[in-house]
């Protein structure tokens, strides 16, 4: 079998850095990202971690004390923070033959093959290529599996010797590197498997790497967890997989900015959800066969309670936004009852099929060429010039249901108005 070579790219505090590309004046200030509704800390700066603040803290509580140090607090903003993303992974790309996205700010490099050369020279010079191409700073771990990768790249964060970049490729300090390493923090080890073995006397990877009876790690953690074993033993298990799977189903689903009485609000809601559903949909050429909604009040408020749901077939697949949300419509007229406080709604797409298995139905709606090229026209536009720059009439033209995004900042990179002028 061939010895593979993976590194691990991190984006450091990512939401944070895309902030402070753009704003100069927030470098070595504590910085907090919100979000939805600007309810609580997602991701933050070092300077607000030394502050004691954590993620997932509400921003009502930790508002005083960063205000007191001079910190910022932002809204999360996901279209900078998504094409920020995109241009990271297009260097990233440029640089290696193969490469995983594992998340907005997150990919796997497969570097099997230069293991022979300088791998840490290299790691370095992917690092200083995104900081200076696209300007976020990022860390890499270097090793022969995925989960050791996670473990270097997670060292390299922390150690100020390893500025950025750690080679665990057939290097003397694996086992101190495991042994710094907590149980709970190895991927793919969640809370509760964490739990289970540090009842068996498993406190950090090098021990988990050490435990011999395999049978017990199997029914503890099932083949997945014994596999987590071996990857810390350097025996290949998880392949990288290149590309962008599908989803199987697409939801639409955000709390409302204060709570929504009427029908004509509910259907603004509905409509815009939709129409952010069916652009992913077109965007990974498939076809939905259902559509799905559901609405509900505020479990934690003192209002007359209700929930509901309800799907529709579809006897042909569908991918066009009007379609889509006078099917959603249909559905609000079963299941929307007056004099409720809603706080949330949602649509699922699903059924989900390749576009090109699409096929015609006696009973179901002729499919228009024209509606589609008008769909692949609006997304062009609004790829080129800004969401939602063209949308249907019945999203509503400044809707009041919004979530809060108070402190929301510029769409620097996707939106011609929003672009910094240089004077």
């Amino acid at each position: 079998m061939v010895e593979k070579v993976y590194a691990l790219v991190d984006c450091n505090s990512y939401y944070v850095s895309c902030e402070r590309l753009f704003n100069a004046r927030l470098r070595d200030i504590p910085i907090v990202i919100l979000s939805n509704n600007d309810g609580c800390v997602v991701s933050l700066s070092k300077e607000a971690k030394l502050l004691g603040i954590k993620r997932g803290s509400p921003y009502f509580k930790i508002e005083k004390i960063l205000n007191k140090h001079g910190g910022k607090a932002f809204s999360s903003n996901y279209t900078l923070y998504g094409d920020m993303s995109a241009r990271v992974m297009k260097t990233l790309a440029s640089m290696v033959p193969g490469m995983e996205i594992y998340s907005i700010d997150e990919a796997f490099l497969d570097l099997t093959g230069l293991e022979h050369h300088d791998l840490s020279a290299f790691c370095h010079e992917i690092k200083m290529r995104v900081e200076k191409e696209v300007g976020i700073p990022v860390s890499l771990g270097c090793a022969r599996t995925k989960v050791l990768s996670k473990v270097a790249n997670r060292l390299a964060k922390k150690s100020p010797k390893a500025n950025g970049v750690l080679n665990l490729v057939d290097s003397p300090y694996l086992d101190l590197a495991l042994e710094r390493t907590p149980i709970e923090e190895v991927w793919g080890i969640g809370r509760k498997s964490a739990e289970k073995l540090i009842f068996q006397g498993v406190r950090s990877a090098y021990d988990f790497r050490e435990y011999k009876n395999e049978r017990m790690i199997q029914k503890l953690l099932t083949k997945v967890g014994r596999q987590i074993q071996e990857e810390l033993r350097e025996v290949h298990c998880f392949n990288l997989e290149e590309g962008i799977e599908s989803k199987k189903q697409i939801i639409s689903s955000k709390s409302f900015g204060r709570p929504i009485l009427l029908k004509s609000e509910m259907k603004e809601a509905i409509a815009n959800y939709v129409s952010r559903a069916s652009e992913k949909l077109r965007r990974q050429k498939s076809v939905c066969f259902q559509v799905g909604l559901w609405l509900t009040t505020n479990p934690f408020s003192n209002t007359p309670q209700y929930h509901n749901q309800v799907f529709m077939p579809l006897t042909t697949g569908s991918q066009d936004t009007l379609f889509l949300i006078d099917c959603a419509f249909s559905l609000l007229d079963h299941i929307f009852e007056e004099g409720f406080s809603y706080k949330k709604a949602g649509i699922i797409l699903s059924d989900l099929r390749d576009e090109r298995e699409n096929q015609l139905s006696l009973f179901g709606p002729v499919l228009d060429p024209k509606r589609e090229r008008l769909m692949k026209e609006i997304d062009r536009i609004n790829l080129l010039y800004g969401s939602e720059t063209i949308k249907s009439l019945a999203c509503g033209l400044d809707p009041m249901w919004k979530m809060l995004c108070e402190k929301k900042s510029k769409n620097f990179t996707t939106r011609w108005s929003d672009i910094i002028k240089a004077r």
